[in-house]
C-alpha cells in the first residue's frame, strides 16, 4: 500500500478512532500516527495497544502537521474539538468526521475551520455495541458504506483523496446532502437502537421477572435488542440530542405503523399479520443481497477474524 498521509491525527479514539489506527499501522498508509484524547486513562490504554506513534492529551498539538484529521468524538462535542484545533491546523490539511449526525456537525465544525483547511464531514456505517480503545479491530470497514456530505465549494482533490483513503480501508464510498443523510440513518440506525433501548428498558422495569426470567430465558431476539441497547450511552444520547427533527419524524411514523399492527392482532387480521411479515421477510433477504450482512448464525460479526489481505 502506498503511503497516503504523512501524519494522520486521530482525535479520540474509541472504537471507530481505534480500528482506524489498525488499519492504518496494518496497511500502511501513514507515516506517523498521533492519537488525542482528553482522558489519561484511555490515552495510556490506546499506547499499551499501540494504536499511533506519538500520544498526546492536547487535541491542538495533536494536530500540528497532519495532513489528516479525523475527529472521532461524541457528535456533541465536535465543535468544541474544532474550535480547540483551529488555531493549529496546517493549510492544506483535511479534516474529516465519523459522527452519526451531519447537519449538526457541519454547524457546529464549520464556523471554526479555517481558510485554507478542507473540511470534508464523513460517516462510516460500521460499528459494534463495544467502545473504547480495546474494542477496534482491522477490518471493520470492509465493504461497509462510509458517507460523505459535503460542503459546499469543497475541493474535489481532497475529496478524491479522503474516498481513497476510505476505499484503502476497505469501504464503499457516497455522497449525500447532509439532511438527506439525517433522515435516512433516523430509520436505518437511530430509530432501532431507540427502540432497542426502551425495549430492554422495558424489561428491566419488570423487575420481577428480569433476572428469574427474561435474562435466563432470553431468547434470540431478545438479546439481539439487548445487543443494540448496550451501545455507548454517551454517543446514542447526543445522537438524539443532534438529530431530533428526523428522529422524532421517523417515531411518529412508527408509532402509527405500530398502531395498525396492534388493531390487526386484537381484531385477529391474519392476513394483514401475514402480509407485513412477509413483506419485511424480503427485506432481510435484501440487506443480504446487498452484502451488508450474511445470512449465518452470527451474523457475520466475526470480531476475532483476520481481514482480507489487501
Amino acid at each position: 500500500m502506498t503511503i497516503q498521509f504523512d501524519r494522520i491525527a486521530l482525535i479520540g479514539i474509541g472504537l471507530i478512532g481505534s480500528s482506524i489506527a489498525h488499519d492504518v499501522k496494518r496497511l500502511g498508509i501513514a507515516k506517523e500516527v498521533v492519537i488525542s484524547t482528553r482522558s489519561a486513562d484511555t490515552l495510556k490504554r490506546a499506547e499499551e495497544l499501540g494504536l499511533g506513534d506519538r500520544y498526546l492529551q492536547s487535541a491542538a498539538e495533536a494536530v500540528k502537521g497532519a495532513d489528516l484529521v479525523i475527529v472521532s468524538v461524541p457528535v456533541g462535542a465536535s465543535g468544541s474539538v474544532a474550535k480547540e484545533i483551529a488555531a493549529t491546523l496546517m493549510p492544506g490539511a483535511i479534516v474529516t468526521d465519523v459522527g452519526s449526525t451531519k447537519a449538526s456537525v457541519i454547524a457546529q465544525m464549520q464556523p471554526h475551520i479555517p481558510e485554507g483547511v478542507h473540511f470534508i464531514p464523513g460517516h462510516p456505517l460500521a460499528g459494534t455495541e463495544k467502545s473504547g480503545p480495546d474494542a477496534g479491530f482491522a477490518g471493520l470497514f470492509e465493504q461497509r458504506w462510509c458517507i460523505f456530505t459535503p460542503v459546499a465549494g469543497t475541493d474535489p482533490a481532497a475529496l478524491a483523496k479522503l474516498r481513497h483513503f476510505w476505499e484503502a480501508l476497505g469501504a464503499r464510498v457516497d455522497e449525500m446532502d447532509p439532511q438527506h443523510h439525517d433522515k435516512v440513518l433516523a430509520i436505518v440506525s437511530h430509530l432501532p437502537h431507540i427502540i432497542a433501548y426502551n425495549i430492554v428498558g422495558t424489561a428491566d422495569d419488570l423487575e420481577a421477572v428480569t433476572e428469574s426470567e427474561v435474562i435466563k430465558y432470553s431468547a434470540s431476539g431478545f438479546r439481539d435488542f439487548t445487543r443494540l441497547a448496550a451501545s455507548d450511552p454517551t454517543m446514542w444520547r447526543d445522537v438524539c440530542l443532534h438529530n431530533k427533527d428526523a428522529i422524532l419524524e421517523m417515531l411518529s411514523r412508527f408509532s402509527e405503523d405500530l398502531a395498525y399492527l396492534q388493531r390487526a392482532i386484537r381484531w385477529g387480521e391474519g392476513d394483514k399479520l401475514f402480509e407485513l411479515f412477509t413483506r419485511t421477510r424480503a427485506i432481510r433477504r435484501s440487506i443480504i443481497q446487498a452484502g451488508q450482512d450474511v445470512d449465518a448464525p452470527d451474523f457475520g460479526r466475526h470480531h476475532g477474524q483476520e481481514p482480507k489481505k489487501s
